[in-house]
Parts: structure tokens; C-alpha cells; sequence
């Protein structure tokens, strides 16, 4: 988390190395010569309007032969670019390329195959043949199914016809003939009419029912044929819009996939950034464009929200989750604009808008249920990003202190006005006097949803809680492993302290809650482990340093994205793929998700080094196997743990049917029955009350106090830090 120049904030995951690149030898050499230049987590912004790169064959060439020499050599896992990297890349880039599997056939798919262990033969001899051809069978199918959606609609189907439709892709195989293609075409079109229906439906309801007049009710065998008839027609200029934006691609955006697809083969974080992206990159990290606050990224042709950006409009509203994915985006009134298969820069843009501005957001959630939610764009409220604390009371009515950090952020550019740059290390420290002032007998750290940021500053953090030594290690591709330290041998706060995380803590939270789990400084509390995002990434301008002239005739080459560390604890094991697993783990609402780095294509794994642990923390510390104790008998007899677990097996119940309703009564049934599922959560206080309902009407947004009392974490923890005094559950300091 970065806070820039203009005070907007900024997410990021991720450290990055900046290279130059000194020399480029040609192909007689086939070596170039990288140097570190800078190790920051902040980069300026770009003003100039980035224009997209016309194709060129010299460029692309170019390009291949890069990516087939970099990414061997300055990767971290230094994985060979043979053929088993090559059926990797092959197989991201085919899913990027049909990803719901509605216009290829399986002939089609039979004539790629044969690229499937020759990419890296190719890029070594600066050849890109694969993009050409995916293209070139794409573009007929896409005209084969505008024909298909006409025939379609202009033929009608019946809404009580009793079939089903799959919805995860990787669950069928590719369609044989044009026939079984068309008929995979009805079905989705007849889903999008049906809930285009009952969308328009329930609109005309509620504004019936604000006039007192009578409900219209979808019945077996009955529809409104006017709302149908409107609702047919949206499907068709939605998809045809859709169907033409594909043919829109232009042949360098197909050739961009593909390098980008080389590059994710490596690892999910290392990717190939076109001059374009680059230009969303640096906007991202100067926070100069206004929006919803949500990271987002591109997943099999679907956008999906990483995590949502403390003190954002998304965070603010409520509804939006991480693993939500978005399906359209309309303003206000607006029709719905269909963003499946659309690159995340096209579809940020139409998220992106004026402050004040509403844009509603149809989504996907991971259990299978479909809403549409409200958020009103803003700029990030800058105090919501910042370190907060609150005093809490434990049973007995003694004070309890709680501190929230939302990331790990520090403002690079300096201060203004002469004033002291801000930055998170600062902020908890002062948190924690204000908090030492009140007597208080115990500390709970809450780094849930924390997706990480400076790294200096994790390590800083640790030493307000440690007396100095190893925080963590840091191993380069080199195999060279540095270790990080806390030099300062005074501590902040030394009495009980617990750690709260959950699956969406990353990066620099992960290697806070490790360093203190590893000391047994501090008891971590949470779901089964947290996202395991262990490695750093290092951001290699292609176009830097190029020293050979003809080659600065070509355009903007872009850059890589490329993983170049990896994170150890002080135990020497990784933070990567397994993240931290708590001390106490949990029930949560999280548990079926199947989110964080082990769940990623192509993630680096687990593995481990050497120890540098020195000493165990001396002073008063949790007795773990008692605190479990405790912790499950709390868990045993509270109906809210009851509940989340309860939800939570019906969750990943609904999260594996993937066969959906495609008829009229079925979908009505299925769309109560997710309504009723919503109602029993809010009621049983498992998810937050959004800020604006779905009508965007304005709901009092609660104190922090508030939120926290009805909490069950941090209720658990309350729980367990008066076990402090009561039940000795916290050891005594060790003589």
C-alpha cells in the first residue's frame, strides 16, 4: 500500500526492482546484462498519453527473441524454456483465447495442438506463430455465431422447457460440429433472456409497490410477452455488441496475449506489460484516475476483484468481495455493458467515471450467486487508509487495546510543506502510546485483508513488537539470501498480543505475522492459512538502454513484469504458496474459497532454508495448546461460529453446482433461494451491512466499536485475552 504525491491511495502487492539494461548483444552473443538500479516499492507517473503500438513484424521479433532469453535467465526458479514451459504458455493462452469454449471447435482446437511444444522452439528464433493462427480461426466463428444469435432470438425458444446449462467450462469439451455450437448458443442466450426478465421484473415491482399497484408474478407457463419481448431485444444488441468488440482485436492485442501467456507460464506474477498496460500501471501506482477502489485482474477471459482497497467506494458500500467476479457494468440508469472476455483496460474504463457518479456493477459471486450492486465512484478517504485503533473492554471490564492496519504503506515522495512523510511503522507506534496510556491488558493486531506494501516497514513494524534480531529473508534469483533485520533493540509494546488474519492477508502482512509467530511473540488467529504470497517482482523496461541504433526504430516494446525473490521466515521456511497458517484456526465464511497462491497456475511452491532464529521471545506469551483449548470451547458454544460454519458448508455446496436452471420456474427458484441465503447471513451478522442498499439508498455507516462488537474474532480474542488473568491461559514471562 503507497500513498503518492496527491494523497490518493494506492494498492499494490508487490516489491519491484527496477533494471537497466546495459548492454544488448545480438543473437551471435545471446546475452544481455541487467544491473539493479533501485529497490522500491514506488514509481512516478507517466503523463503522456500511451498510444496502442501498430503491428510490426521487425518488433515482434524482437520481442520473442527477448522473452526467450530474460525470462530463462532473470526468473527466480530459472525454469528452461522447453517444452513443458511450452505446453504451459500454450495452455494459458488457449483459455485467454475461447475461454467459455462458445466459438472454437474441437477440430479447431486439434489444429493448434500442433503449437503445443513448439512455442519455445519459435520465440528462440524470434517467431510467434501461434497468435497468427488462433486469430485467424477465431475471426470466422465470431461471424458464424452473429448469424447463430439472430437465428436464435429470430426463432424464440421456450421459457418452460425444462434444461440446464453448464457454467464452468473446464467441466465440457469444445463443441464437434456447428450444430452442437448453436445449441450451446441457445441455452446461454435463453439464461441471459431469462435473467434479463426477472431483472426487469423485479424493477417493475418495486416500482409498482411504491405505488401501491399490483406485483407482476412469473408463473409456469405465463410470461409478460411485452417485458419478454424487451428483454430478448437487450440480450441481442448486448451480444452483438459483445460479439463485435471481439473483432476489435486487433493482431498485436492477439500477439500481446501471447507474450503474456509465455510469461505467465513462469508464475502467475510475472507477466508481459504492452506499452498500454504500462501506461494503467504507472496511473495505478500515481492513484491519478478516479473509480470503485477494487484491484482487479484477469482471469480465463472473466474479470475478477482481487481485494478491495481500504477506504474506497467499494469498501465503503459493503458488497464487493475479493473472488467476486464482474459480469457488466452499467451507470445508473444505463443498459448493462457485457464485460466477459474484455481486457481489464477496456474494462476498468467502464467502471472508471466521474466523482459522485453512480455505476453498478452486475456480479458473479464464488457460491454461484448473482447480484447487482450499487457503488457510487469516489476518490480513496484517505484516513480509512491509515492505521486506526480503538479501546475494547474483555469480560471483566478490563482495557483491551485493538489496532487495524489496512496496509503496509509509505508516502515516497516526501512530506509537504516541510512535513514529515507518513508512513505505517510511525502511525502504529503511535497508536500503540496512546493505547499504553490507557493501562491496557492486552493488544490485538488485526491485519485481515491486508494485502501487504513496503517492506522496510514490515520489518520496522516487527520491531515495535521485538527486541531486535532476523525478521525475515530474502533469497534472489542468484541464490544470494539477504536478512532482513530489526536493529532496534527497544520494544513498543511487550505485554499479550494476538494477530488476526484471514485468507486475503499477503506479502508484507504475512511476513509480520510469521516473524511473530516464529518468536511466539504473538498467538495468530484466523482461517486455514493466508494467501502465500511469498515473492517479489522486478519491472524491466524493454525499451531502456538499447545501445544498437536501428533497433530504436521500432516503437514502445513494453516491459516485464519478472519474480526475482522469494521470502523466507525466520524459521527458513517459505511464506510462499502455504502463507502463514495460524496458531487457532477458525471457521469462516472464507474456507470454500479457493483463493491465494496455491491455488494460482503456475505458482512457485513451498520449500525452505536455513534458520536464523535465534531466541524465542522472553516475556509473558500465549500457551498455544491452551489457547486452542479455550478457543474451541468458545467456538463450541456460540451460535454465531455455528452459523458461519453452517453458511459456510452451503457455500461450498452451491460453489460445486455448476449446472445451472435454464427454464423459467428453475430460475425463479434458484434466484429466491440465494435471496433467502443473503437475508439468513445479514441476519445472522456473517457478512456487513452495506453502506447503500440495492436501490442505493443511504445507510448509516457504523463506528468502528460497533463493528467490532459484533465481531466474532475479535469477540474470541476478547475471550482469550481475559484467559490472561482468569484461567492463565498467557504464560507468565520466562525467567
Amino acid at each position: 500500500m503507497l500513498l503518492p504525491q496527491n494523497g490518493i491511495c494506492v494498492d499494490f502487492l508487490y516489491a519491484f526492482v527496477f533494471f537497466e539494461i546495459r548492454s544488448f548483444v545480438m543473437q551471435i552473443s545471446r546475452y544481455i546484462a541487467f544491473s539493479f538500479c533501485l529497490l522500491v516499492l514506488h514509481i512516478p507517473s507517466v503523463r503522456a498519453k500511451v498510444m496502442p503500438v501498430g503491428f510490426d513484424a521487425g518488433r515482434n521479433r524482437l520481442i520473442c527473441y527477448m522473452l526467450s532469453h530474460q525470462l530463462p535467465a532473470q526468473h527466480y526458479s530459472h525454469k528452461p524454456l522447453d517444452d513443458s514451459l511450452s505446453k504451459a504458455a500454450y495452455d494459458l493462452y488457449l483459455r485467454q483465447l475461447d475461454p467459455r469454449k462458445r466459438f472454437l471447435l474441437q477440430a479447431d482446437v486439434d489444429n493448434l495442438n500442433t503449437f503445443m511444444t513448439q512455442i519455445d522452439d519459435d520465440l528462440s528464433h524470434g517467431k510467434a506463430l501461434l497468435p497468427d493462427a488462433g486469430q485467424q480461426l477465431m475471426a470466422p466463428r465470431i461471424v458464424l455465431v452473429q448469424k447463430f444469435v439472430d437465428q436464435i432470438l429470430s426463432e424464440g425458444f421456450d421459457p418452460n422447457r425444462e434444461e440446464y446449462l453448464e457454467t464452468d467450462a473446464k467441466k465440457i469439451p469444445f463443441a464437434v460440429t456447428e450444430a452442437d455450437l448453436k445449441q450451446r448458443w441457445r441455452r446461454a442466450i435463453k439464461l441471459e433472456v431469462l435473467d434479463a426478465y426477472f431483472t426487469a421484473v423485479e424493477k417493475k415491482n418495486k416500482e409498482l409497490e411504491k405505488k401501491g399497484g399490483k406485483a407482476v408474478i412469473p408463473t409456469a407457463g405465463t410470461v409478460d410477452k411485452k417485458i419478454w419481448q424487451a428483454a430478448r431485444e437487450k440480450v441481442r444488441k448486448r451480444t452483438h455488441n459483445y460479439l463485435h468488440r471481439l473483432q476489435q482485436l486487433t493482431r498485436q492485442e492477439s500477439y500481446n496475449r501471447f507474450f503474456d501467456a509465455v510469461a505467465r507460464a513462469f508464475d502467475p506474477h510475472t507477466n508481459y506489460m504492452a506499452p498500454t498496460s504500462k501506461e494503467d500501471f504507472d496511473i495505478h501506482m500515481s492513484g491519478s484516475l478516479e473509480g470503485i477502489g477494487a484491484l482487479l485482474r484477469e482471469d480465463d477471459g472473466h474479470i475478477k476483484v482481487v481485494r478491495i482497497i481500504p477506504g474506497s467506494a467499494a469498501e465503503a458500500q459493503g458488497q464487493l468481495q475479493a473472488e467476486d467476479t464482474i459480469l457488466a457494468v452499467s451507470e445508473a440508469d444505463g443498459d448493462p455493458v457485457d464485460i466477459s472476455d474484455m481486457r481489464i483496460r477496456e474494462a476498468v474504463s467502464y467502471i472508471r467515471g466521474p466523482k459522485g457518479t453512480e455505476v453498478r456493477l452486475t456480479v458473479l459471486r464464488p457460491d454461484g450467486a448473482r447480484v447487482v450492486i450499487p457503488i457510487v465512484r469516489d476518490v480513496v478517504k484517505i484516513e480509512d487508509t491509515y492505521v486506526k485503533s480503538t479501546l475494547l473492554k474483555n469480560t471483566t471490564g478490563e482495557p483491551v487495546g485493538y489496532i487495524k492496519i489496512p496496509g503496509f504503506y509509505r508516502d515516497f515522495s516526501g512530506g509537504h510543506n516541510g512535513e514529515k512523510s507518513r508512513n505505517v511503522t510511525d502511525d502504529t507506534r503511535s497508536e500503540l502510546y496512546k493505547l499504553k496510556q490507557k493501562k491496557i491488558k492486552g493488544l490485538i493486531l488485526d491485519l485481515r485483508n491486508n494485502g501487504g506494501g513496503s517492506l522496510s516497514d514490515a520489518v520496522e513494524v516487527s520491531g515495535l513488537f521485538l527486541p531486535g534480531g532476523p525478521v525475515v529473508q530474502v533469497k534472489d534469483f542468484q541464490g544470494k539470501i539477504m536478512v532482513l533485520e530489526d536493529e532496534d533493540p527497544n520494544v513498543s509494546y511487550d505485554g499479550p498480543l494476538v494477530v488476526l488474519v484471514n485468507q486475503f492477508s499477503a506479502s508484507a502482512s504475512e511476513i509480520l505475522a510469521a516473524a511473530l509467530q516464529d518468536y511466539g511473540r504473538a498467538l495468530v488467529i484466523g482461517g486455514a492459512h493466508t494467501h502465500g504470497k511469498g515473492t517479489v517482482q522486478a519491472l524491466m523496461d524493454l525499451n531502456r538502454y538499447l545501445p544498437l541504433l536501428h533497433f530504436k526504430k521500432y516503437e514502445d516494446l513494453g516491459a516485464l513484469k519478472v519474480t526475482i525473490q522469494k521470502f523466507y521466515r525466520v524459521n527458513g521456511g517459505s511464506t510462499q504458496y502455504k502463507g502463514v497458517i495460524p496458531d487457532i484456526v477458525l471457521p469462516s465464511m472464507l474456507d470454500y474459497l479457493k483463493t491465494g497462491e496455491q491455488y494460482m497456475d503456475n505458482s512457485l511452491p513451498w520449500d525452505q532454508v536455513a534458520s536464523v532464529l535465534q531466541s524465542h521471545w522472553q516475556g509473558p506469551h500465549f500457551d498455544v495448546s491452551k489457547a486452542r483449548e479455550e478457543s474451541n470451547k468458545y467456538v463450541a458454544g456460540s451460535s454465531q461460529f455455528a452459523e458461519i460454519e453452517k453458511e459456510s458448508v452451503k457455500a461450498r455446496q452451491r460453489s460445486k453446482v455448476t449446472l445451472v436452471a435454464d427454464f423459467l420456474t428453475g430460475v425463479l427458484k434458484e434466484r429466491k433461494e440465494l435471496e433467502q441465503v443473503r437475508k439468513e447471513a445479514e441476519a445472522a451478522g456473517i457478512f456487513n451491512d452495506a453502506e447503500n442498499d440495492e436501490d442505493g439508498e443511504h445507510k448509516e455507516k457504523k463506528s468502528l466499536n460497533e463493528q467490532l462488537s459484533h465481531d466474532p474474532y475479535v469477540n474470541l480474542t476478547l475471550g482469550l485475552l481475559n484467559d490472561v488473568v482468569e484461567n492463565g491461559v498467557v504464560a507468565e514471562a520466562v525467567k
